[in-house]
């Protein structure tokens, strides 16, 4: 049974740092891109970060680019999400996926194969 099980979300004033992780089983997250996206309220789940199987390459959406880095322990089964200078508009739930999907789709919510249950990041002063 896979498995996806995300951590780290807490509220947190702007400017801050927080580091989400997510713990994968059920599947060889070496052979799968691993991914975060994320739904802020009354809006779609959108594209944040993705790394490319086996973890060479990163992708990033334009509003966290330069803010955010995506990284995965494979040994750990584990892939994290550094979030730096974060703003109000960060604020939503978080959830790591993983896929096969290819490249040119990883942005695309409905090609991701497995999601976990998420984790509330509140970015307020």
């Amino acid at each position: 049974q896979v498995q996806l099980a995300e951590s780290g979300g807490r509220l947190v004033q702007p400017g801050d740092s927080l580091r989400l992780s997510c713990a994968v089983s059920g599947l060889p997250v070496r052979n799968y891109h691993l991914g975060w996206f994320r739904e802020r309220a009354g809006e779609e789940r959108e594209f944040v970060a993705a790394s490319k199987r086996p973890g060479a390459n990163t992708y990033y959406s334009q509003s966290v680019e330069g803010r955010f880095t995506i990284s995965r322990d494979n040994n750990k089964q584990m892939v994290y999400l550094q979030m730096n200078t974060l703003k109000p508009g960060d604020t939503a739930i978080y959830y790591c996926a993983a896929s096969t999907a290819a490249l040119s789709a990883i942005r695309q919510s409905n090609m991701w194969n497995y999601w976990g249950q998420g984790t509330q990041v509140t970015v307020s002063s």
